[in-house]
């Protein structure tokens, strides 16, 4: 099978006033479709830096990032993050409204088409009780919801995830954890996620790709992971695959 995306020996950089900084070194995996693949590695190893670079928001200094066949050099609607933030929706539109603008703004769908489709993804999300509430009135989860909604009515052909449930309280964080899964059980979506937790990782991720401490190398690749402590064993005890 051919992947969704490939990243090619991916070498970022970006400079700190004078200084050169590598965030990761000739990294390289696969992303195949309906993967829901995750970064994982400690902070600072580079993994949003990544994600950023697949988004179209980074070039690579070495290797390259080919999506569908074509290389990637800019951000497209065949991309779409989801940001741990809170503050990701327009404060002044409702949740209806939120993907109603993203979806007409971007040239996808015309108004009444937009707003069929914002009400099947807010359904999607269970949020159709408070498709007409401005994000002042929501949770911090249902805003998650809500940005999730909207990233997915976009129909991308990958959705990047940057660490999304972080700033969740604990029981919030694993209740979005369930309900992602659930969402990716009706749209067999593709999903690259970042994280830095390891039990996040194995109940998202059916892939897990885990990166080395600054700058980030790929250490190994985990299929169908299950066993949290073998997890940690590779990310922390030295091994390489």
């Amino acid at each position: 099978m051919q992947p969704l995306l490939k990243v090619d020996g991916v070498t970022l950089q970006y400079r700190v006033g004078e200084k050169l900084v590598t965030a990761t070194y000739r990294v390289s995996f696969d992303v195949l479709k309906s993967d829901r693949f995750v970064l994982l590695g400690p902070s600072g190893c580079g993994k949003s830096t990544l994600l950023k670079a697949v988004g179209g928001y980074h070039a690579p200094a070495e290797g390259r990032i080919v999506l569908n066949g074509k290389a990637v050099s800019g951000p497209g609607p065949d991309r779409i993050f989801v940001f741990q933030e809170f503050d990701q929706l327009l404060p002044w539109k409702t949740v209806t409204e939120n993907i109603v603008f993203a979806l007409t703004a971007s040239g996808k769908l015309a108004r009444v088409q937009a707003l069929e489709r914002a009400a099947s993804y807010v359904e999607k999300v269970n949020l159709t009780e408070f498709a007409h509430a401005y994000p002042h009135t929501l949770s911090g989860g249902m805003k998650q919801r809500a940005a999730i909604a909207r990233a997915m009515a976009m129909e991308p052909d990958i959705l990047l995830m940057d660490e999304p449930f972080a700033a969740l309280d604990a029981l919030t964080r694993v209740r979005m954890q369930e309900e992602l899964l659930q969402l990716w059980e009706d749209t067999k979506f593709t999903v690259l996620f970042v994280t830095h937790s390891i039990p996040e990782a194995i109940r998202v991720g059916n892939r897990i790709a885990l990166l080395s401490p600054h700058p980030g190398q790929l250490k190994a690749e985990v299929n169908s992971p299950t066993d949290e402590a073998r997890v940690q064993e590779l990310l922390f005890g030295g091994a390489h695959a």
